[in-house]
């Protein structure tokens, strides 16, 4: 090599050398990622959205609606994530995807028409018609289909949606051991009871048991965890969807050496109940009272009203702040232990005893 290519090179290598310990150096502060880029700074947090068509709107069962949302090139998902649905009103509601993965024209979630809920259900039953245009975010996954050598299904009511995804893909996997236990108040009001039945009988009988409580009472549980302690191998993963009566008595039956894996309607909630408790914001200067029946975003918000939420139940995560002093009560199903150390969801979470310290 003649001597100015050889200059050259050294010069780029050196330049690119440089870039690199630069970039080492600014992603080793306490400031990177900058929060700005990294967090939504408003109430309207900012995440990455597509508009959507309302291609399909159709009853599916007593009470339950499906909505079919096309659109071109979809990104990607796997069984157990959602969407969040940006409602004409504002709402912003998360729903599971419950059509298959491998179509990437469409997205497919159902919901359940909740007469005395927070208006989210009624405004998809009555508001959204074919041929409208909607906003989507997502989609995103914190109920993956974990890896197991077996796997056991709990579903209560419209906790089948991201449940369906999974069974079809288990399903797919020959000689793999799996059951479903799903319940309900009516077989009407139970939706994809065909298609579930289908694919439970293809694998031999007893693998789908449909509970429907007009006709049999509530599901049992014991002799459905008995079954898995007797009969399953260590390690099978047990995947449940529904109200919180039903997660929480799932919860307390696991047998040993199995896997759970929950999804809840709502957030947990704590035996002790709600007790009123102070919250500092450290960089704004304030001390702030949040009520037993309210929330420390509703009493943020009222100080800082660009301060960013979306789901209001713990979901999300976007309303996560810093905590810098005190002893939170986490009630969400996001973060994970180690972000729990030094941070919460100010939507649910509350504190445990004394104040909070909020880096707001």
């Amino acid at each position: 090599m003649s001597p100015r290519p050889l200059a050259l090179a050294l010069t780029a290598g050196a330049a690119l050398l440089a870039r690199r310990a630069v970039r080492r150096r600014i992603e080793g502060s306490p400031l990177w990622p900058l929060p700005a880029l990294a967090e939504p700074v408003s109430g309207r947090p900012r995440h990455r959205s597509l508009r959507l068509t309302v291609a399909a709107h159709e009853v599916v069962a007593e009470g339950v609606v499906q909505l079919r949302l096309e659109g071109r090139e979809l990104p990607g998902w796997e069984p157990g994530a959602h969407l969040d649905l940006v409602l004409p009103s504002g709402l912003v509601r998360q729903y599971s995807l419950c059509g298959d993965p491998a179509d990437t024209s469409a997205y497919t979630i159902a919901t359940r028409l909740v007469p005395d809920g927070r208006g989210g259900s009624r405004e998809v039953h009555e508001g959204l018609r074919a041929g409208m245009t909607v906003e989507v975010r997502g989609p995103r996954n914190r109920f993956p289909l974990a890896p197991a050598p077996a796997y056991v299904f709990v579903a209560g009511g419209i906790g089948i949606t991201p449940i369906l995804p999974m069974l079809r893909a288990v399903a797919d996997r020959p000689g793999l051991e799996w059951r479903l236990l799903y319940g309900g108040r009516s077989r009407a009001s139970m939706p994809y009871l065909a298609e579930i039945e289908k694919l439970g009988s293809g694998a031999g009988s007893g693998r789908v048991t449909v509970v429907a409580e007009d006709e049999d009472g509530l599901p049992d549980l014991d002799a459905l965890f008995a079954g898995v302690a007797a009969e399953l191998p260590e390690g099978t993963a047990v995947h449940c969807c529904g109200p919180q009566g039903l997660t929480a008595a799932v919860e307390a039956r696991i047998p040993e050496g199995a896997v759970l894996r929950l999804e809840r309607f709502a957030p947990r909630t704590s035996a002790a109940g709600n007790q009123a408790f102070e919250v500092e914001l450290r960089c704004s200067g304030r001390t702030l009272t949040v009520a037993a029946d309210s929330t420390v975003l509703a009493a943020v918000r009222k100080e800082l009203p660009d301060t960013a939420y979306s789901c209001e139940q713990g979901f999300c995560g976007t309303c996560r702040q810093r905590v810098l002093a005190g002893e939170v009560d986490h009630r969400d199903e996001l973060l994970t232990d180690a972000e729990r150390a030094d941070s919460m969801l100010i939507c649910v979470s509350r504190a445990r005893r004394g104040p909070l310290v909020l880096d707001l």
